[in-house]
């Protein structure tokens, strides 16, 4: 019985032994097994990124850590010898492309961000500009004596005196004429009805007035002077002679000019004539009498362009019964230019001009905005003709626009205008570098420096200002360390402080 129990207990504990080898032979496989199998799983999901979404996701382009506006296709180095960053595309702007910017809707209020609509309508079109009242030249006319003799009597005494048809201006003795009335006399005399025809016809042509040719028929005497009367009503311009002035038919005694109706004559610029043609509605006003204005029209775009000024003049024609207007006032002209019904227009304030393009800045709603390019039309008091570039219906910012345009336009991700995050982005930060080398005439360093996870910047090499708290004697080329990096203005970057790797001891005289 005791041997029987003895055997049974060495059985039992070879049975142990051998079911604790089996089990960690086992489990040693079952390791190895499942190691093999989800290898495969793991670097599948290596390839695809940590998405999830079974595609590797590419950069747009890289671009320059310190000037966004430096950017390559490819890996490389900025001018400053920094290492490109790649720039990927923007998923929380909604798939809107490079350029599209999000703010947060408290800085959307604070900006005071206001938007319209493109939206299709008639534009009406003015073109502003100056120009003199002048006589109508239609009825302007000029009186030239006919004949070389002296003013004997003038009845009109100075320019601007008013005068009506028929009423006599001047008595002028001519020899001519007293030898034109002998010759018709003589020929009356003869009754030669041919002769006395041509003498007629000659005297006619000699400005004597009919009156005086019937009554020279009728008494056969000859006048001395022979009075010249105004061929229209009118008022007197230009009088250029006196009593006694010798005449000779080249000279312009006088001019008389109708106010019934005058002309203005204004100047538009070479880009403007092509929205102007006659008959187009004016609208005139003068300093002299505000609040008043004169309507009227284009009469007449004159043929040619004035080559220093690059300007066309224009022609109009207002009515002036009231004789308000007079020759030589200066005015301000208003065109009324063709109304266009299908255009497609924003509010001009909308537009941002540059020296080579012209953008707006759309609004794609949620705090989000991109600046695009446009090509600009005509313009009018209050909207800008889009002539390509935008489509109806698209909201546009018409206030805060150039702000968010500078985002836009360097494909910012805005977190320098949001709010939210200028809690968390600190204005200095420690990092561990290398000193490259020393520049002590300007109190400078080269060195490379580990990443910055709280700016988002790579390993990057730059240059640094040391600050004068600092003791700019510890730094040697090659030394290891920590320094301490501060934000200033116009994006630069200062080493306000430094500790030493060994002992972390700080060399600031702080």
């Amino acid at each position: 019985m005791k041997y029987t129990m003895k055997n049974n207990q060495k059985f039992t504990g070879s049975t142990i032994i051998g079911m604790i080898v089996g089990l960690v032979v086992g489990v040693g496989i079952a390791v190895i097994a499942n190691h093999f199998l989800m290898k495969p799983t793991m670097n599948m999901s290596d390839m695809t990124g940590s998405t999830g979404t079974g595609k590797e996701k590419k950069p747009l382009y890289w671009v320059a850590p310190m000037d966004a506006n430096y950017q390559r296709d490819k890996p490389g180095q900025s001018p400053m010898g920094m290492d490109l960053i790649p720039f990927y595309a923007n998923e929380d702007a909604g798939g809107d492309g490079p350029g599209t910017v999000k703010i947060s809707p408290d800085v959307v209020n604070n900006l005071g961000v206001r938007t319209a609509i493109a939206e299709r309508r008639s534009m009406h079109s003015e073109i502003k500009t100056v120009g003199y009242v002048k006589y109508d030249e239609d009825k302007l006319l000029h009186i030239h004596p006919r004949v070389e003799g002296w003013i004997e009597t003038l009845y009109v005494k100075a320019a601007g005196d008013p005068v009506k048809e028929g009423q006599p201006l001047y008595d002028i003795y001519s020899p001519a004429l007293v030898n034109a009335q002998e010759e018709f006399v003589l020929a009356l005399g003869r009754k030669n009805k041919r002769l006395i025809r041509a003498v007629e016809n000659r005297l006619t042509a000699l400005q004597l007035p009919k009156s005086v040719i019937d009554k020279l028929k009728e008494t056969k005497k000859v006048k001395q002077t022979i009075t010249i009367v105004a061929p229209q009503s009118g008022v007197v311009d230009n009088l250029n002679i006196r009593e006694g002035f010798f005449v000779n038919p080249g000279n312009t005694v006088m001019s008389i000019g109708s106010l019934e109706q005058v002309w203005v004559e204004a100047e538009v610029f070479e880009r403007q004539v092509f929205q102007v043609s006659a008959g187009l509605p004016v609208t005139m006003t003068l300093d002299f009498l505000p609040g008043k204005s004169w309507i009227g029209k284009v009469d007449y775009v004159y043929p040619t362009l004035n080559a220093k000024t690059r300007t066309v003049k224009i022609r109009l024609r207002f009515d002036n019964k009231s004789r308000e207007l007079k020759p030589n006032m200066f005015a301000e002209v208003v065109i009324h230019a063709k109304s266009d019904s299908d255009v497609l227009l924003v509010p001009r304030e909308a537009i941002i001009r540059t020296g080579s393009v012209d953008r707006v800045v759309l609004a794609l709603g949620e705090g989000r905005f991109k600046s695009i390019e446009v090509n600009v039309g005509r313009f009018d008091e209050n909207f800008a003709e889009i002539v390509y570039g935008l489509k109806e219906g698209e909201s546009v910012v018409t206030s805060a626009q150039f702000l968010l345009d500078s985002e836009s336009s360097k494909t910012s991700d805005f977190k320098r205008m949001n709010h939210e995050d200028k809690s968390t982005t600190p204005e200095r930060v420690w990092v561990d570098a290398t000193i490259n080398n020393l520049m002590p005439a300007n109190r400078m360093v080269n060195l490379d420096h580990k990443a910055i996870d709280e700016w988002g910047w790579a390993d990057m090499t730059m240059d640094f200002t040391v600050v004068e708290s600092v003791d700019y004697a510890a730094l040697k080329k090659g030394l290891n360390l920590k320094i301490e990096i501060q934000k200033a203005e116009d994006f630069q970057y200062l080493i306000t402080n430094i500790r030493l790797s060994d002992d972390q001891t700080s060399v600031s005289d702080e």
